[in-house]
């Protein structure tokens, strides 16, 4: 056999039969059992081996070109693109892209292979950490739904990064509302809630994570006491709010903001929207798609969600409500305004708790016992207010503070 030619494994064991025929150990009908082949077929590999000996054996295709392999003119073309309208793209999505925009149709390996050779897609490096193991799909639609935002540059160079707050159906693995806003606030997620329960009904539960929009975390209230906006609303509407430990714990819509962090992003940059009204108005098509195509049917058809009640008002639920307590003349301070209560039975309200509520587009109400009160702003006073951050965000807020200096290791401080 010659030096450089070299065999496969499945040679080998043909080697390994032939020998073991030319010892009249096997017949012809056993070897090409053992060879998985046809009698025809393994007669004609006999042949091969006893005309050219062992190098029969080795496949004439080796170190030839491939009779499937793509032409060089559509090679250029593809990497072209890939260099300029499908910058940064994935495989996958590059692979779809050209098959609908272009009329080439690529596997995505070959794409991911192509790309590597130029540079323009690094192999991820698999990591080894905790492993957590799966959790069953709930069984209906409405049963769970998973929420979270992605902070991120989801307009490029375009506009300045925002957040992308969505909910996911964790039986369908939909996701049912999404909305671009600037930040993960109380208010965002109450319009994608509201939106929601327009459309589809209550879920049974949502599923988020510890942020304080959605439960109080200071020590000297983890016992139960006090209750945010959020939390209040979705106890109000008998919805029951889970706080996942672990991004992992509601791992759907953690993959979901990766996927969108691609997709979405390429998408909208196709269609040439660069701002957040554009994003949220492109969002319903965006969805009406994806959802399509990656959604799963439930176990379970059966609707979950329930129906709103008609004693159930969304703008009463979702207002913002604060107490405040009276002063011996009826008066009480909000944001900086004084503002006394108007009563005919001034004594009955001195000290008395009052409720300040405020529903969206509707003047401030104060409320006692369910009673509302008429009150007259009595004084101003304007004060500066500290800039509105999400606290995910809070150590970009401060990289404009100095650092205080760190006392040496003997220092009588340490």
């Amino acid at each position: 056999m010659k030096e450089n030619a070299l065999m496969s494994i499945e040679e080998a064991k043909r080697l390994e039969v032939m020998k073991r025929m030319d010892k009249n150990i096997l017949t012809m009908r056993r070897a090409s059992e053992e060879l998985g082949v046809s009698v025809r077929q393994a007669k004609r590999i006999r042949k091969r081996y006893l005309t050219a000996g062992e190098v029969g054996l080795i496949s004439k295709k080796r170190g030839q070109t491939s009779n499937r392999k793509t032409a060089d003119s559509i090679r250029e073309r593809v990497i072209d693109l890939l260099t300029t309208t499908y910058q940064n793209f994935g495989p996958t999505l590059a692979s779809e892209k050209l098959a609908e925009r272009d009329q080439i149709k690529l596997s995505a390996e070959t794409l991911r292979k192509w790309m590597i050779e130029i540079g323009a897609h690094r192999p991820k490096r698999r990591k080894v950490g905790r492993v957590h193991q799966r959790r069953t799909r709930r069984s209906r639609f409405g049963e769970l739904l998973q929420g979270d935002g992605s902070p991120h540059a989801w307009f490029d160079d375009r506009e300045e990064k925002c957040n992308l707050v969505q909910f996911v159906d964790d039986a369908t693995g939909q996701t049912t509302v999404a909305k671009f806003v600037r930040t993960e606030t109380t208010e965002g997620y109450l319009a994608i809630l509201e939106e929601h329960l327009e459309r589809h009904g209550k879920p049974l539960a949502i599923y988020v994570d510890k942020h304080t929009i959605f439960r109080v975390n200071r020590e000297e209230l983890k016992k139960g006491v006090g209750i945010t906006r959020v939390g209040r609303a979705l106890k109000e509407l008998g919805i029951e709010l889970i706080c996942a430990n672990s991004p992992q714990a509601k791992g759907r819509v953690e993959r979901r903001n990766g996927v969108f962090q691609d997709r979405l992003i390429k998408e909208m940059r196709l269609r040439g929207i660069s701002n957040m009204d554009a994003g949220n108005a492109f969002l319903p098509e965006f969805l009406g798609q994806f959802n399509n195509r990656f959604g799963v049917n439930p176990a379970n058809p059966e609707d979950a969600h329930r129906p709103l009640s008609s004693h159930e008002n969304l703008k009463r639920i979702f207002s913002k409500q604060e107490t405040r307590v009276l002063s011996k003349d009826l008066t009480f301070q909000y944001r900086g305004i004084l503002y006394m209560i108007n009563t005919k039975t001034p004594n009955r309200l001195k000290h008395a708790c009052v409720a300040v509520i405020h529903e969206k587009n509707e003047p401030m109400r104060i409320e006692y016992k369910g009673v509302e009160l008429q009150y007259k702003k009595w004084s101003e006073t304007t004060y500066e207010r500290p800039q509105v951050c999400d606290s995910k965000e809070m150590e970009v807020a401060r990289l404009g503070i100095k650092k205080p200096a760190k006392p040496a290791k003997y220092h009588p401080w340490r």
